[in-house]
């Protein structure tokens, strides 16, 4: 009858479903992740924002100013300046997003009746988290000077001519005009980068054990690391076309600034490529099937999107995902990217960056060996 027999084929990929466990986990576990991950990473109000003070007054009125400011939680003062010279060093390294300058006679000006300037430095390359910095700081400077107007008319201390107590100056640097694609397209580039490099190695060494001609490379006298390179060396020409296209497109299409070394960005952009290749060669050693090694790069791309600050600001999430993005190539390539691009810095502040990803190759390319290895024997 047509009931028994669709009865014994729903049986059998019931059975089917129960042997391939690594599928049947993935289809389980990867939607509860993702609505995890999707919920806790995607927000648009960004606190906490990384601030180095610059307080040449040293006087109650700046320090008022400065504990208002961390009051609201927009702002965590991390870092405190003796000049100039170190707020641009801190802005430029991204260390902070937000520079406070208070003028030596901020106090003298307040006491007088006159305007008090303060000079809020923005990093504007994230667009998000500077419109939350300087609406914040207007905000703050707003009501402070109309506490100070109500107190001086309470007193009767108002004259005709009326000064507004503070004045908060906002300079936004590296991309004063907040144009979105700036933002956006150096990590559209990382983005893409990740997706292919991860997914096309991911299937390399399983569709040579699909199609039987694994043993055939296991029994010639390759070593295994150098399988390895030899499946993630070709891969690294296509991810230079495939940088070069982003840039050119970026720069003739969406005017991107090109302020560093491109000599410097191609480098960087290499130890990257390495990095995305390394982890798919990884994949490929754990999946059993191409079907389980495109869920599993599927599986890495999207916290990738989500973790990286690629369309999330990292400031906004909560403490145990933004320590997670510290696991993903592309939170440190897109720091590189962006700082190259849109910032002109150097080798000297990528340095961090650039050792993270070195120790996530080796570590990496150190696992698929022993697991190639083990599978092996």
């Amino acid at each position: 009858m047509t009931v028994e027999r669709l009865r014994a084929v729903l049986i059998k990929e019931f059975i089917q479903m129960g042997r391939d466990r690594v599928t049947f986990a993935m289809m389980v576990m990867l939607p509860v992740i993702q609505l995890l991950v999707f919920g806790f990473a995607i927000n648009t109000e960004v606190k906490h924002l990384p601030t180095v003070i610059f307080d040449q007054s040293l006087q109650q009125e700046g320090r008022d100013f400065v504990s208002v400011l961390t009051a609201s939680e927009y702002y965590d003062i991390k870092y405190t300046a003796s000049n100039l010279g170190d707020v641009n060093e801190y802005i430029d390294s991204g260390k902070a997003k937000v520079g406070i300058v208070i003028p030596p006679d901020f106090s003298q000006a307040l006491k007088h009746g006159h305007t008090a300037t303060i000079q809020v430095i923005v990093d504007a390359s994230d667009s998000m988290s500077a419109s939350s910095a300087i609406n914040t700081a207007q905000i703050v400077g707003l009501n402070k000077s109309q506490e100070i107007l109500l107190r001086r008319s309470q007193g009767g201390g108002m004259s005709s001519k009326i000064d507004i107590p503070y004045d908060v100056r906002i300079r936004p640097w590296y991309n004063p005009d907040f144009i979105t694609a700036y933002y956006m397209v150096p990590g559209i580039m990382g983005v893409v980068l990740t997706m292919t490099m991860v997914m096309i190695t991911s299937m390399a060494i399983v569709r040579e054990r699909e199609r039987g001609t694994l043993e055939q490379l296991i029994v010639t006298p390759l070593k295994v690391y150098e399988l390895m390179l030899g499946k993630i060396i070709p891969y690294i020409f296509v991810g230079y076309v495939q940088a070069t296209l982003a840039i050119i497109v970026g720069i003739l299409v969406f005017d991107l600034p090109m302020r560093g070394s491109i000599g410097l960005l191609y480098g960087l952009t290499t130890v990257f490529i390495v990095a995305s290749l390394s982890l798919g060669v990884l994949i490929s050693n754990l999946a059993k099937t191409q079907m389980q090694a495109m869920q599993m790069s599927f599986f890495i791309f999207m916290p990738s999107v989500l973790l990286s600050g690629f369309m999330f600001p990292r400031e906004a999430m909560p403490g145990l995902f933004y320590a997670m993005g510290y696991l993903l190539p592309l939170t440190f390539y897109l720091e590189i990217v962006r700082g190259i691009i849109l910032k002109g810095i150097g080798i000297n502040y990528l340095m961090s960056q650039l050792f993270a990803l070195t120790v996530f190759i080796i570590a990496v390319l150190t696992a698929s060996i022993m697991k190639f290895q083990k599978k092996i024997s």
